[in-house]
């Protein structure tokens, strides 16, 4: 049976029923239809509630099923007697129509409707796309008339976007041959990867999201002076698109937990994490949150660790890495037709990803963690005994869990040792760099302790970039936000396992002053995706009757 099919035949609760389930009157709930809503309570000042971080080893091109595992942890903890709600990022329509899928979770651990979560949903990902873009026209207007600004149209540093995974808009040429418009290069990136998707992410409320749309440095002037959202008189008008935006949505899961899911930007070219305010939120109404984020934990937990919990003051209680019997198969040299096959050398040798991984969360960060292996059909109990005895060695515990074919139920064994590593301390967490530490000085911290590498490299148009920064605002004091592939700690896709002897290479290094960090982009890392040779949109149906197909 499919995920979609599996979705199908689950009879969903009405969306006030699962409010009111959470705690939360009707007069904060605003309904969009009889099954998704969003939330205009403001979270709590403090919360006592336990916070779950699932993260992940390097993945594999299908992922390991992150998703899947935070969303059954969060029916089993509530299985197990632990009132519990969700905190999930809003599927991107890139990763459904290209490669990867949707993000609503797989098999009996899905957040539901599916269909709407993974395409549409509330509409806020339309909001970022046409504020970003609004912005983008009053720069364009702005030169056109007259150029009040003096802004040097080749320095327009503010991109376009689009929800689409599309190569074509990576470098693009505006008012071609449009009479009296002054010509100039420009290129899109994908909406999960803008700054205002960063803005809405980290935003408290409508003051704050005004104050960081003002601070998105845009342009800059022909003497080479900085042009921000501000001085174009843009604030009000993209906040009132962004207006309904910024209110958490709430759904729920096969197993009716609540599940509020909020924002989407990506993880190995973005931060990785849902909303600040839809994790404050769910730490508001329940004991327990459980959240996620993208990809491995050298790209997002280390981006919610250093960067969202930063900003945020957040700190996690315990933390789940999520492997892949498969994926350590990969990682130790097995081919990706033979990943279904037993091979019990391939997955030894490939453990040293997941090891690095977990002394990362315990030995850097200084969290206390637990691995969940996320158990496929192929799978032999050899293989699953081998990660446990290599994890136990570590002094971690490793527990299989099919919450895929058994939802909730297929994980209570990991919900209980969740509960028992919340009560533990976890005072002694601490960030992978300093506020204080210069840009090098975080990067090369976050490459040499957390990927592993030996030294980091500059470009001549990184180091251009950082010095043209340091004329905009003072950039040592702003987190950075590395842009790599997440298929190895490297900058390179292909150096599988827990390299070291390698150096991470930054190409760029841009500023995103309304999310209030700087982006460090490194290797071959691109903003806008492109699609493969076959794609999952030329795999989808839809019938006369509205049914879809092929949507996973």
């Amino acid at each position: 049976m499919t995920d979609i099919e599996i979705a199908r035949k689950h009879k969903l609760k009405n969306i006030s029923h699962i409010a009111r389930k959470l705690g939360v009157i009707k007069t904060d709930l605003e309904l969009y239809g009889n099954y998704k809503a969003k939330v205009s309570t403001k979270p709590a000042a403090k919360s006592t509630a336990k916070l779950i971080l699932v993260t992940a080893i390097n993945p594999t091109a299908a992922g390991e099923g992150k998703t899947t595992v935070s969303i059954g942890l969060a029916d089993a903890l509530n299985l197990v007697g632990a009132k519990t709600c969700l905190a999930l990022r809003e599927p991107s329509l890139g990763p459904v129509f290209g490669i990867k899928g949707g993000a609503t979770g797989g098999g009996y651990s899905q957040i539901l409707p599916m269909e709407d979560v993974n395409l549409h949903f509330t509409g806020d990902f339309h909001a970022i796309t046409a504020a970003n873009n609004l912005l983008c026209a009053l720069i364009d207007n702005s030169i056109f008339q007259g150029n009040p600004l003096n802004i040097d149209p080749e320095r327009v540093v503010f991109n376009r976007t689009l929800d689409v995974n599309d190569r074509a808009l990576r470098g693009v040429t505006v008012n071609h041959n449009v009479k009296d418009a002054v010509e100039h290069g420009e290129k899109f990136n994908i909406t999960a990867a803008c700054e205002i998707m960063a803005v809405l992410s980290l935003a408290d409320d409508v003051a704050d999201l005004k104050r960081r749309l003002g601070n998105v440095l845009v342009a800059y002037t022909t003497d080479g002076s900085p042009v921000f959202a501000r001085d174009l008189q843009a604030v009000d008008a993209m906040a009132i698109l962004l207006k309904d935006a910024l209110k958490p949505n709430l759904v729920q899961t096969i197993g009716g937990t609540p599940a509020f899911v909020h924002c989407g930007p990506f993880a190995n070219i973005a931060h990785g994490c849902n909303s600040v305010q839809a994790t404050k939120l769910a730490m508001t109404y329940a004991d327990y949150t459980v959240t996620e984020a993208g990809f491995g934990a050298d790209l997002g937990a280390e981006k919610f660790l250093d960067v969202k919990c930063r900003v945020s003051g957040l700190k996690p209680n315990a933390v789940v890495v999520v492997a892949t019997v498969r994926a350590l198969k990969l990682h130790g040299g097995a081919s990706k037709d033979n990943l279904a096959v037993e091979d019990l050398a391939a997955l030894n040798n490939g453990m040293c990803n997941l090891i690095r991984h977990v002394n990362n969360i315990k030995d850097v960060y200084r969290l206390p963690c637990v691995v969940a292996i996320n158990r496929f059909t192929s799978d032999t109990e050899r293989e699953i005994q081998a990660v446990k005895q290599s994890v136990a060695e570590l002094g971690i515990d490793a527990i299989c869990c099919d919450v895929w074919g058994r939802g909730g139920k297929g994980a209570t064994e990991l919900a209980e040792k969740v509960i028992q590593l919340c009560d533990l301390d976890n005072s002694a967490f601490r960030f992978a760099y300093d506020d204080g530490d210069s840009v090098k000085d975080k990067i090369f911290k976050i490459a040499t302790k957390i990927y592993g590498a030996k030294g980091v490299n500059y470009s001549e148009q990184a180091e251009k970039s950082l010095e043209a920064l340091a004329k905009v605002t003072n950039i040592n004091d702003l987190p950075v936000v590395v842009a790599k592939t997440q298929y190895s700690f490297s900058d390179d896709a292909k150096l599988l396992g827990a390299p070291s002897d390698f150096t991470l290479n930054v190409r760029d290094v841009e500023y995103r002053g309304g999310a209030g960090f700087l982006v460090v982009i490194a290797g071959s890392m691109l903003l806008m995706p492109g699609l493969s040779k076959t794609p999952n949109a030329v795999n989808m149906t839809i019938d006369d009757d509205g049914k879809i197909d092929g949507l996973y």
